[in-house]
């Protein structure tokens, strides 16, 4: 029964479901268990391939994925394998690849349509070099800025995530999986894996079903109804119990509820974990056990799935055939893309071609990710001027491009992305102001921090590496007093500060928000000089400047822009282009203070602590443009509603300046009493308008009633008749927000 020309799995005129019976019914037990498995492929190709008939690989190169490809010709039945890779925002780990901002970054762009175009564009990129299948997008809710990551969200807010997520899956996939530009793509961690205690990466998280219901849960349900053929599972706990696990999300939610048909696959090592770390399984022959009968369809990085699941059914634990339905998932998949007939491997013509080409859109995406915050009018700069650009990060290549980039460590890149296609900062600010006669003087001022070694040892017990212990790097007096010099000398300063690659990611949680090593005394010494300074923060999430900062002449935030990121912030510094970047994130003013997420349920003693606001620094929603834009005159087409009708509201915006702005007009729903505690707004619709100097137009914003639910205490999403407000502003700051009152029957 082995592989022969003539075997119905191999003719493509028959159905898939017809070609994946027959290949199921000719595997053996260990050629099940191996298509579940997906493992890194530098290890031992040949045994990962033909001694354990591995279904898929990650972590790879042209040159391993032709000799994987060669090694299933060895193989009894030559099912070809499936090739993933992080690919979390461009190919991160191939060089000369497009890399565009972080995820935090892009969805600053409040732009489903962006997101499309950037998806599409790395799929073309990915698919030239044989890989299938990106673990991207994140839909995880950033809630904790402690978190380590937090830039690889699309921020606070369930309704953006899910706009901007879908929009990124129909990117990746394409037309359809028979397209040879498309790949697969994965919404991840399902579910509730931000939310962990402290903070504290891959932890227990404390969510109830209701909460779940609430928050976590509608971005997966929205991308799953689109077509998104990979769910990936989070590590942490819920309740005691580890998603890999956890029947209720995985059965009876995301099976049952809403009749996911698509493949799921674990974390790394998510079944090893629950005995070496999480201590719930007493060996790999339950775990694998367990995880199987959970419903879990590849599972990441446990080798000794292989053995242990073969163990479990000599033992009883789990019946032969309880590995059949997770097997026909991954085959479809693979009859889909079609990679029986095309195994789809490395294209060396169309990847010189195509890996490397969407530098336009690259810098399209930059400039939309760009959020000023803060602006006295220095900004745009005039020119020719003397800048004195200043900071840590102003010229760091590793932190322009942020996490699952170049030598953020998660694969081997040691030379990191191709010097000559990142533009920093400091390359962009250069480039621009001497272009025009001006001149630009540089200081690094400060370190950010210094690498000592971990000790609980160097590796993990299943042999990945522990993060080095990152500690503030000190105050170099001499670095500053270099800087202020610089500074005296110039007309404006540029201070470009923020974190780097070190101090996010997985397993990089941060205890503080605070910028580390001598950047405050930098910013203190630099405002001190009396000289116009523009803070930029180039860093992986929203952190907390000091005290000085609120005498900065503006703030920019610039999340990880990406490889275009310095080119687009000279654009937007001296004018060329106009800010329309918003927050998808709050900013707190102090670690303390978390969560800061505008999205607070009802119902505490007092708005503030005793000895610090509440308020955000800069809220979801904000920025600010080169102009001036007043909201007026809302009012709606009928303040009766039912069920299937739409809230359709109709605002005035009038630009009282004398340059343009992109408007990201937000709409939040309020239910005024409601049946169990609820947010006090939630967004339910953004739309985006330009309106030019002078000009006054109206703008329209519709929400479905449908969508104005909340999620009752027996745990049914439901729309509760009574009496809302729709409030309509540019940010979600109540002062922000014009209300007008509807009721629905």
């Amino acid at each position: 029964m082995g592989s022969n020309p003539s075997a119905p799995y191999l003719d493509p005129s028959l159905s898939i479901p017809d070609r994946v019976a027959d290949l199921l019914g000719r595997m053996t037990l260990a050629e099940k268990i191996g298509q579940m498995m997906q493992l890194d492929a530098r290890g031992d190709l040949t045994d990962i391939v033909v001694g354990r008939s591995v279904g898929s690989i990650l972590h790879t190169s042209p040159e391993r994925i032709v000799q994987a490809n060669e090694l299933t010709q060895q193989t009894r039945l030559r099912i070809p394998l499936l090739v993933g890779e992080d690919c979390i925002h461009g190919h991160s780990f191939w060089p000369g690849a497009t890399i565009f901002p972080t995820q935090l970054g892009m969805a600053s762009s409040f732009n489903p349509e962006l997101m499309k175009r950037f998806a599409r564009a790395a799929a073309t990129e990915i698919a030239a070099t044989g890989t299938h299948w990106t673990f991207s997008p994140v839909l995880c809710i950033a809630r904790d800025l402690r978190w380590g990551r937090v830039d690889e969200t699309f921020g606070e807010d369930l309704h953006l995530i899910g706009e901007l997520a879908t929009a990124v899956v129909e990117g990746y996939q394409g037309e359809g999986l028979d397209d040879p530009t498309a790949i697969l793509a994965t919404a991840k961690h399902f579910a509730g894996y931000s939310e962990t205690q402290g903070g504290r990466d891959a932890s227990e998280a404390d969510i109830s079903h209701r909460k779940m219901r609430s928050w976590f849960l509608p971005p997966f349900e929205r991308v799953a109804r689109a077509g998104c053929r990979t769910f990936m599972l989070g590590y942490q706990t819920t309740d005691g119990v580890p998603v890999t696990l956890n029947e209720w999300l995985l059965t009876d939610v995301l099976r049952g509820e809403w009749g996911y048909t698509g493949t799921l696959i674990t974390d790394w090592d998510n079944v090893g974990r629950m005995v070496w770390e999480q201590k719930i399984q007493p060996d790999i022959a339950h775990a694998a056990a367990a995880a199987t009968t959970a419903g879990n369809d590849m599972v990441m990085t446990t080798p000794t799935f292989f053995e242990g699941a073969q163990q479990a059914v000599a033992d009883g634990l789990i019946d032969a055939d309880a590995f059949d339905r997770a097997v026909e998932r991954i085959l479809t998949l693979k009859f889909e893309l079609g990679l029986f007939e095309n195994p789809r491997l490395p294209d060396e013509a169309r990847i010189a071609e195509v890996v490397g080409s969407h530098q336009e859109l690259n810098l399209e995406v930059a400039r939309e990710s760009l959020v000023l915050l803060e602006n006295d009018g220095t900004l745009p700069l005039a020119a020719p001027l003397k800048v004195a650009v200043v900071g840590p990060v102003a010229d760091d290549v590793d932190c322009l491009l942020g996490d699952w980039a170049g030598r953020s460590g998660q694969a081997e890149m040691p030379g990191g992305q191709p010097r000559e296609m990142s533009t920093t900062p400091l390359d962009g600010i250069r480039a621009l102001v001497e272009a025009r006669g001006g001149e630009v003087s540089y200081a690094r001022g400060s370190e950010i921090a210094v690498l000592l070694p971990n000790p609980e040892g160097q590796f993990y017990p299943d042999g990945q590496p522990r993060m080095p212990i990152i500690a503030p790097a000190p105050t170099d007096p001499a670095q500053i007093a270099e800087a202020v010099a610089v500074a005296e000398a110039a007309d404006v300063v540029v201070a470009v500060v923020g974190d780097n690659i070190f101090l996010c990611g997985e397993g990089r949680s941060t205890a503080t928000l605070n910028l580390v090593g001598g950047q405050n005394e930098l910013i203190d010494a630099l405002i001190a000089t009396g000289k116009p300074v523009v803070i930029v923060l180039l860093a992986s999430k929203p952190l907390i400047l000091p005290p000085s900062a609120e005498h900065a002449a503006a703030v920019v935030w610039a999340a990880n822009p990406g490889m275009k990121g310095g080119q687009a912030l000279a654009e937007l510094l001296c004018g060329d282009i106009e800010p329309v970047g918003r927050l998808p994130i709050s900013f707190a003013r102090h670690a303390g203070q978390q969560p800061t997420y505008y999205m607070q349920v009802r119902g505490q003693h007092g708005t503030r602590y005793a000895d610090l606001t509440q308020e955000p620094a800069w809220a979801f929603g904000e920025g600010k443009s080169y102009t001036t834009v007043t909201y007026s005159e809302l009012r709606l087409d009928a303040a009766e509603l039912g069920l299937d009708d739409d809230v359709v509201g109709h605002v005035t915006l009038t630009n009282t300046g004398t340059r343009p702005s992109r408007e990201t007009v937000q709409a939040y729903i309020r239910d005024e009493v409601t049946s169990a505690s609820w947010a006090d707004r939630e967004l339910k619709a953004f739309t985006q308008a330009w309106v030019a100097p002078g000009e006054s137009i109206e703008v329209e914003v519709r929400v479905p009633v449908s969508a104005c639910t909340i999620v009752n205490a027996a745990g049914e999403r439901v729309v509760e008749p009574g009496e809302f407000t729709l409030l309509v502003g540019p940010s979600s700051r109540v002062s922000d927000l014009l209300g007008a009152g509807f009721t629905v029957a």
